[in-house]
């Protein structure tokens, strides 16, 4: 059972990403301030979700939370950043658009740069953990999978309906075919064999 908050005298915002080990599409990220005694039977982490799950939570998640937001950082910036860099500047993006300020951040994970004025905590599968964390993955998650669908309709080629731009066998494959586009990132290695990780 996930728990409801770290401590109880100041407003928590989750932090989570989404999409570090694609080859293609931007990295999201999301930060989420629920109400403290917030609980829902369906939330977990998002990658122990089926989709249909995810999509119910999602729109709890935008109706019930304090505060959240989503937000994205392109493949062109990743390749410019790196991949870690890219994921830290979109939680920093995603927390400057809460319309409620956090009085303590929850990472998921064990690698994060200061937020202004606020303090952080960093948690290894904080998702798995807690309530705030696991709500963000799933506002990045839905919103990732959304977006790799629709440049599916552009790019069918790539089947990124189904693999949303992880390193597939498949994907691999259709890079070899037909090159890359300019959502796939160009400082990833697409000709090896790579762990496919759902984030």
């Amino acid at each position: 059972m996930l728990l409801p908050r770290h401590q109880d005298q100041v407003p928590e915002a989750g932090c989570d990403e989404a999409g570090r080990g694609c080859l293609a599409g931007p990295v999201f990220a999301a930060a989420v301030i629920l109400p403290p005694d917030f609980h829902h039977p369906l939330l977990n982490d998002s990658k122990r979700m089926t989709e249909t799950d995810r999509d119910t939570m999602r729109e709890v998640i935008l109706r019930e939370a304090l505060s959240c937001h989503i937000a994205r950082v392109e493949a062109e910036e990743i390749d410019r950043i790196n991949i870690l860099q890219a994921s830290i500047h979109a939680m920093h993006l995603a927390l400057n658009g809460l319309s409620l300020r956090p009085g303590l951040i929850l990472v998921d994970g064990n690698r994060f740069k200061p937020y202004p004025w606020t303090p952080h905590l960093t948690v290894v599968q904080g998702d798995a953990i807690y309530a705030s964390i696991a709500a963000a993955s799933v506002l990045a998650k839905t919103e990732r999978d959304r977006f790799m669908r629709d440049a599916h309709l552009e790019f069918p080629n790539y089947a990124w309906d189904r693999n949303k731009g992880y390193p597939t066998q498949e994907h691999r494959d259709a890079i070899r075919r037909h090159g890359l586009t300019p959502l796939h990132r160009r400082s990833f290695r697409w000709d090896r064999e790579l762990p496919i990780s759902k984030d």
